[in-house]
C-alpha cells in the first residue's frame, strides 16, 4: 500500500471528479479516504445494467441512504454518462455531495453528458511518484514503470503486457473509438518509439496507413483517456528562430518500454537517457497537478539544435535531464543559450551526478534524487 499525495478527504469536499488511468490506483485511494461512503461500481456488470436500463434508479438509491453527510462514490462514471443527469438533481434538490471516479472523461463529453456545469472540481490522480515509494528505485521505475501493480512485481514485463491489451479491449473496442484497431495497435508502436520527440503527424500516418488527421485524432484519444499528454512548445518571443510543434509523452515509462519493445534499458544507454527525461516529466507533470500550481510546463527548441527539456512558467526556471554521471561542456550548450535569451531565475540541470554543485555561470547541477526532493518539497517551482 502506498500512501498517495493527493488528498481529497477535505471535510468540506464539493462534488468532485478523479480522472486516472486504469489500475493507476483511484479506487483504492478512495476506499482508503472514504471507507463509510456509499460505493456504486459501474464495472460490477449488475450495477451498470440496473442503472444504465434504469437511470432514475439511482436517483431513488441516493435518496435512501440514510446518511447524508457522507460522500457518495461513483466509480467508473463514464459507463452510464446518463447518471450525471441524476447526479445534477440529487445536488440540486437534495444537497448529496459525490465523487464521480473514471478512466475517460472522453465518452462523457463526446455524448454531450451533464458535467454538472461547473459544480465539481477536478482532480487527476498520476502513476506513483518519487516521495510516495520507500526506497524508491530509478532503474526499476525505468524499467517497469510506475502504475502501483507494475513497480513492485518481479513479473511486470507480463502485467503490462496484459494491460495494454485490456486497454485496447476495454477502452478502444468497447466505447468503438477508432474503426481499425490493427492500426491504432501500429499507432501505439510508433507513438512509443517516438515518445517524447517532435510530432510529425504526415510521417505517422504514411507509417500507419491512416491519413494525416487520423493521426490527431489518435494522439487526442490518447489525451482524452489521460493515456498521454501533449507538451507544447516555449513560445516566448526571441532572437533566435523556435520550433513550435509539441511533443507527446504517454503517461507511463514502462507502457513506453513495453510498446516499443525497447527491452530491459541499461545506465549509459540511449534508451536509459530517454526514459530518465520522460520520467522526469511525469515527476513534473504530477507536482504541478498535485501542488495545483499554475505554472505551464513547455520545451524549448530552436532551428539549429539548440534544446531546453523543460521550461517552467514563462521562462523562469530552466531545467535539462542528462543520464550522465560525468557532464561534458556539451551538456550546458542548451541551458546557455536559453539564459542569453530569457534570463530566468534558475538554470538546472538533472543528471546522476554523486553530489550538487554550481557552475561559475550560475547554472546548478543535481542528483535526480535531491533534485527530486526538493521538487516535492516546493523547493524548485514557487
Amino acid at each position: 500500500m502506498y500512501n498517495r499525495i493527493l488528498n481529497i478527504g477535505l471535510s468540506s469536499i464539493e462534488t468532485c471528479f478523479l480522472w486516472g488511468p486504469r489500475q493507476i490506483g483511484k479506487s483504492t485511494l478512495l476506499r482508503k479516504l472514504f471507507p463509510n461512503s456509499p460505493y456504486f461500481d459501474l464495472l460490477q456488470s449488475d450495477q451498470f445494467l440496473r442503472f444504465s436500463q434504469t437511470p432514475s434508479r439511482f436517483r431513488e438509491e441516493c435518496r435512501a441512504i440514510v446518511d447524508k453527510s457522507l460522500s457518495i462514490i461513483v466509480d467508473e462514471v463514464q459507463k452510464v454518462p446518463l447518471l450525471l443527469d441524476e447526479i445534477h438533481w440529487l445536488i440540486e434538490n437534495e444537497k448529496l455531495r459525490f465523487i464521480l471516479c473514471g478512466s475517460s472523461a472522453r465518452r462523457v463529453k463526446r455524448g454531450h453528458a451533464n458535467l454538472l456545469g461547473g459544480r465539481a472540481v477536478r482532480y487527476e490522480l498520476f502513476p506513483l511518484v518519487y516521495p510516495e515509494i520507500p526506497g524508491f528505485d530509478l532503474e526499476r521505475a525505468l524499467n517497469h514503470g510506475l502504475l502501483p501493480r507494475h513497480y513492485s512485481a518481479e513479473h511486470a514485463p507480463r502485467l503490462i503486457q496484459s494491460y495494454v491489451a485490456d486497454y485496447l479491449q476495454n477502452e478502444i473496442v468497447a466505447e468503438s473509438l477508432v474503426r481499425s484497431i490493427p492500426s491504432f495497435g501500429r499507432f501505439l508502436e510508433i507513438a512509443a518509439l517516438t515518445n517524447g520527440e517532435l510530432i510529425n503527424y504526415a510521417g505517422i500516418a504514411s507509417d500507419c496507413g491512416v491519413s494525416a488527421m487520423g493521426i490527431k485524432g489518435y494522439f487526442q484519444i490518447l489525451e482524452d483517456t489521460l493515456l498521454g499528454r501533449f507538451l507544447p512548445a516555449f513560445r516566448k518571443r526571441a532572437k533566435r528562430r523556435q520550433v513550435n510543434a509539441p511533443k507527446f509523452y504517454l503517461f507511463d515509462v514502462g507502457i513506453v518500454a513495453h510498446l516499443a519493445k525497447r527491452g530491459r534499458v541499461e545506465r549509459g544507454s540511449e534508451l536509459f537517457g530517454r526514459a530518465f527525461e520522460h520520467f522526469l516529466f511525469m515527476e513534473l507533470t504530477a507536482y504541478l497537478g498535485y501542488s495545483e500550481k499554475l505554472s505551464p510546463l513547455s520545451y524549448w527548441r530552436t532551428v539549429t539544435g539548440f534544446e531546453v527539456d523543460f521550461v517552467i512558467g514563462e521562462g523562469e526556471i530552466a531545467i535539462e535531464a542528462k543520464s550522465s554521471d560525468v557532464l561534458r561542456t556539451r551538456h550546458f550548450k542548451s541551458l546557455r543559450a536559453f539564459r542569453e535569451e530569457f534570463k530566468p531565475r534558475r538554470s538546472i540541470i538533472v543528471s546522476l551526478d554523486p553530489a550538487p554543485r554550481k557552475t561559475d555561470d550560475g547554472i546548478e547541477i543535481l542528483p535526480w534524487n535531491i533534485f527530486l526532493q526538493r521538487l516535492w518539497a516546493g523547493e524548485i517551482i514557487k
